[in-house]
Order: structure tokens, then sequence, then C-alpha cells
């Protein structure tokens, strides 16, 4: 008789087996019904439906006005060609169509043939087809029978504002946008995230081609329309500094001339132009020519301005009280320092015993040099004293404007990195130090408006709604509009902290009108009060290790005012890389001098309609400062 075969034990085993199999299987049937649901079921949704994204109309930039279009968004075609169900003599009939309604070379309509000998379903044979010729295109193919013929409508970025000859109007302010929809440079990438908007997506059923249905379209975002923008630029004075900029570098054959108008007290740009310049329309030439045409120079190079800096050395010295105006300093046309190192003033002749605002009027070296090396008693303490007014008027650092690519400058702090004698007297007169154009403007203000710092901005309103300028660089905010009034008496949209007191800022406003008046009597407007101060400097040439010996760059900052005492407006221009080709008084000069272009642009500015605001009364007057 055979034993029994079966057992408990065994019973037991198949039992855990048949639990931990059937444990798994549902384990993995929740594995793919809960973890992994939402992609099973998008990839089923994927066979059956299509998703599409529908970018939004890109937003509109205008102008002060908030009427005159600088930059839009118009509808453009592209020609896509079917060529997957292509034979030989299909080919041949598309190529003679194609070339007949698109006008092709020969060369041209080789490349269209060797397009469609790939055989592909979808291929790009033109763009920026406008609706009328899109339409004559379509309506030829059909009466031929020409099939595989489709378009498709995207978005191209215009600039309809000229500029000058073969330049859009403030191109390198507004920058362009690329294929992609991108902003590229300026105002256009700074505010990228708001022009362009969110994509519309949608989501279609498909056929066995894998087309759209029509009538099943579902939304599955709404997306977000681009905004609009308003700038602070005012068309008519754009248009007149694009061309003084544009003549001057003509007239002194300079490497490129830049100017830019100021509001002093709000820190809105009226106008930013600089010359040569491109046409943002096709920017694409321009790309494969001359690629350095896009930056703007106002805010993105950096250069030694030369005696335009003398005004903070002034400043540094009146605050220590270590000179007053009447103070008189020997202008001994050389100084010998330490190591037998030199700096001379640029004649190398001495004008002998001197007021200090004489000095800085006629723009000497010397004197200048000898006033930041008597800031303090020692080298270190002086070198500081003159760093220190640097950092507060905001040199080394960004201003904040609201357009890509601003950089900081270059400025040595003597705390980290000890100044010698010569690097002290150097920056006296601002050389060994590099700023941007954006900088001194913004400085310049703050140094005539009462001695409050100002952010520069050029938008003015997103969707109507104000920006506020004291927002990080990098990202805009739109606020309610709030308002703070200034010492002055002038409605600002973005006061900063005070730089230095409104007792120096009188006495600054005063120093560069006497600048003007001493040093430059022909430059005049009628009726109104000008003051500001001249800088020309070195160029180092870095190929050679030398300083270029023909060749500087010349500035030019100041204001101009219907009321003494009272700045408008603060104008600063730039001249780089000129050769002086012309006997004056004062030396070889250029044709056009910057103090000349300064004063033909801000007399554009003054006579431009509607550009400046009613004057604040005359409750606290900036008088003329005592010596």
């Amino acid at each position: 008789m055979l034993g029994r075969t079966d057992s408990r034990a065994r019973l037991l085993s198949v039992l855990v087996v048949f639990v931990l199999a059937g444990g798994a299987l549902v384990a993995r049937l929740g594995y793919w019904q809960i973890s992994e649901r939402e992609r099973l079921v998008d990839s089923v949704r994927r066979q059956i439906s299509v998703r599409t994204e529908i970018p939004p109309r890109r937003g509109t930039i205008y102008d002060r006005s908030g009427t005159v279009v600088l930059a839009e968004s118009v509808t453009r075609d592209r020609l896509i060609v079917s060529a997957d169900r292509m034979d030989a003599a299909g080919r041949d009939r598309m190529v003679a169509f194609l070339t007949e309604m698109l006008s092709l070379d020969a060369m041209a309509a080789a490349e269209v043939r060797q397009k469609l000998e790939t055989g592909r379903a979808y291929l790009v044979i033109a763009r920026d087809l406008p609706a009328d010729r899109s339409e004559a295109i379509r309506a030829a193919a059909d009466a031929r029978s020409i099939g595989g013929v489709t378009f498709e409508s995207e978005f191209l970025r215009s600039y309809p504002v000229g500029g000058g000859p073969g330049i859009s109007l403030a191109a390198q302010l507004l920058g362009f946008v690329d294929r992609q929809g991108e902003g590229q440079y300026g105002v256009e990438q700074y505010y990228q995230e708001e022009l362009a908007g969110k994509a519309r997506v949608v989501e279609s059923d498909r056929d066995t081609l894998g087309r759209p249905l029509a009538g099943t379209e579902r939304t599955i975002d709404p997306g977000v329309s681009g905004a609009d923008l308003r700038l602070t630029l005012d068309l008519g004075l754009q248009l007149a500094v694009e061309q003084e900029v544009m003549a001057t570098q003509i007239s002194d054959n300079a490497a490129a001339v830049s100017a830019v108008v100021m509001d002093p007290y709000t820190g809105e740009i009226y106008a930013e132009a600089s010359y040569p310049s491109y046409d943002a329309n096709d920017y694409r030439t321009t790309a494969n020519t001359d690629p350095n045409r896009f930056i703007d120079p106002v805010v993105s190079q950096v250069y030694e301005p030369g005696s335009v800096f003398k005004m903070f050395t002034a400043i540094a010295a009146l605050e220590a009280g270590t000179v007053s105006m009447a103070t008189e300093i020997n202008d001994s046309g050389t100084l010998e320092l330490d190591g037998g190192q030199k700096i001379a003033d640029y004649d190398h002749k001495a004008m002998g015993v001197m007021r200090f605002d004489d000095g800085i009027a006629n723009s000497r070296n010397v004197v200048a040099a000898k006033v930041a090396l008597g800031l303090a008693p020692d080298l270190r303490d002086a070198s500081l004293a003159l760093h220190t007014v640097w950092d507060r008027f905001g040199f080394g650092a960004q201003t904040g404007i609201d357009v890509a690519g601003e950089v900081r400058g270059l400025v040595t702090d003597p705390a980290v990195n000890q100044w010698r004698q010569i690097d002290l007297a150097n920056g006296s007169f601002g050389q060994g130090v590099a700023v941007t154009q954006i900088q001194l403007a913004a400085a310049y203000a703050a140094m005539v408006n009462g001695g409050t710092a100002v952010q520069p901005h050029v938008v003015a309103t997103i969707d109507g709604r104000p920006v506020a300028p004291g927002a990080e660089a990098g990202g805009p905010v739109a606020t309610d509009g709030a308002t703070d009034v200034a010492e002055t008496g002038t409605t600002t949209a973005n006061a900063g902290t005070a730089i230095i007191g409104a007792s120096m800022s009188r006495q600054a406003t005063d120093l560069l009108h006497h600048a003007v008046v001493t040093a430059y009597k022909d430059i005049t407007i009628p009726d109104h009060w000008l003051g500001g101060k001249t800088g020309t400097a070195q160029i180092w040439d870095a190929e050679h290790g030398r300083w270029l010996d023909d060749h500087y760059n010349y500035t030019f900052v100041g204001y101009v005012g219907r009321r003494e005492g009272h700045p408008d407006l603060i104008v600063a221009v730039w001249i780089a890389n000129a050769k002086p080709t012309v006997w004056r008084p004062r030396g070889m000069a250029l044709p056009t001098a910057s103090q000349e272009l300064f004063r033909r642009i801000a007399s554009d500015a003054v006579t431009t309609p509607d550009l400046l605001p009613a004057l604040p009364p005359e409750t606290a007057p900036m008088a003329r400062a005592e010596p």
C-alpha cells in the first residue's frame, strides 16, 4: 500500500506561492492603474489626438505718446510643400511652378529641387509671405491642379519707424526678436516674458494621417496675451538725436557716437541713440556682417571718461572742506609724483595760480590731481575719500536701467587694492576708471537735481499700468503709480536715496554753469541755462601695449534748464575713438566737438513740443552758490 503524498507543509508552501503571486499581480496592476495612469492616458491621448501650442501675438511697443508704434507683430505666411508622394514628373512641375511664383533664380530653384528630392512630407520653401501673395499662389496652384502646397501663418516682428538710411529707429535700445520668438538685446530681451505672453494650448482628435479633425478642438490652457509697452521715448526727439549722432559720426570720422537725454528728477529716458546702428527688420544681415552693432554702447560698453570725472573730485574736496570755490591753487602744467611718474595738463602749459572753480572750468589736470592728493593727510585715506564719492554716485554698479546687457564698469577699490599716487592722480581726472555712458548720465542727474539718486528707465507702462523703476534688474514691476515730491517740487516716479546734500547740489550746478561760461562761451541756447563738463581721454591700445597718441574718447555731460538753478534735462554725449583734425584756439579739435553736439541735442530737446513739464513754483530756488 502506497503512502500519502500530501502534507500540511506542502499545502502551506503552495498557498504562500499563490498569495505572493497574487499580491505581485495586484501590486503590478495597482502600479499601472495608479502610478502610471497619467502617463498611459497621455500615451493613448497622443495616439488619438494632437496637442498644439498657439503662440499669442507679441505685445506692441509704443512711444511716449502711446500712439506711435515702434515695434509690432504682423502676420506672415510660410509656404509648405509635401513631397512624400511626389514622383520625378511631379517634382519637375513643382520646381517650375515655384520658380515662376516666387521669382527664383537658377541657384534658388536648384535648392528647391534638392529639398523636394528628400521626399519629406513637410518642407518649408518660403517665409514671410504677405497674405495677398499667399492667396495668389494658392489660387494659381488650384487652377493648375498642383497639389501638396499649403500655408502656415506665423508672427513676424516689425519695426515700422526708420531712424535714418538703412536703420530702424532706436534699434540698439529696442533690440529684435528672433525666429524662435525670443527677444534679443534691449527692451525686447529685458521684457521678454511680458511681451511674449504664454502660448494657448489646444487639443484636437486626429485622423488616420495624424491631422487635426475640424470641430474637435479643446482648450487645455487659455494662455496669456503679450503685454503692450509704452516707452518714455519721445518720437520727435529720438528722430532728431538719431540724426545728430549720425551726422557727428560722419563729420568726425569716429568709431561711434552716442547720446542720451534724461529727466534728472524721474530718470525717464526721452531719447537714446548711437551710430553706427542697424535695421532690426533685417537683423540676420547684421548678424552675418557686423554683430557688434547689436550692442548698445550707452549701457553695454565701458570707457575711460576723462575730465567729466573732475566734478566728483570737486565734490569730494568740497565735502571734506579741503578746498572752497575760491581756494587758490598753482597750476604748474606738470606734476611729479612718487617714483618719478608725472601727470600733465592737456597742453603741458602752466596757467599759474588760479581759483579752484577756474581750475575745474579750464579742465586743469594738475589742479584736480593736487586737490585729490590733498583730500586726506595720507595716500590711503585720500584714495578712500575719492572712491567713496564714486561709490555713492553708482560707479562700479549697474544703474538698473530696464534694457538687457547693462554692465557694471571697472572701478578698483583702494580698500582692496591699494592705490599709488599715480592711480589717485589719474582717477581725479577720469583715467584709470571705466564707466558707462548711462552711469555718467545718472550720476550727473543726482548731482544737479538736489542730490537724489534716480534710476534710468525706458518703459513707462505695461498694459497701461505704471512701471516702478525701483524693481531689481531683470524684471519690471507694475504699480498703481504712487509718487513722491522731491525737494525741488518736481513730481518723481522713483525718488531714491540722497547722495549729496541740497547745498552741495547747488554748488555743483553752479560750478557746471561756470565751466560752460568760462571755457565754452560759444555754446549757448537763448533764454536757457547751460552747465556741463567735457572729457577727453586717451585710449589704451592693448594690442601694442601703449596709449594711442592721436585718437581720443570725447565726452560731454551737462544740463539745460529754463530757469537758473533748475536743470530740466541731462544730456550725455560720447564721441568714441576719433582723431582731432581741426585747429582751434585751445588746440587741435574735432570738426564737431562734444560740447557742440551737446548744444545741438539740448536745443532739439527744449524745443520739442510738450516734452518738458511745467516749472515748479520758485519757493526754494537753487540760487548760485557763493565762493
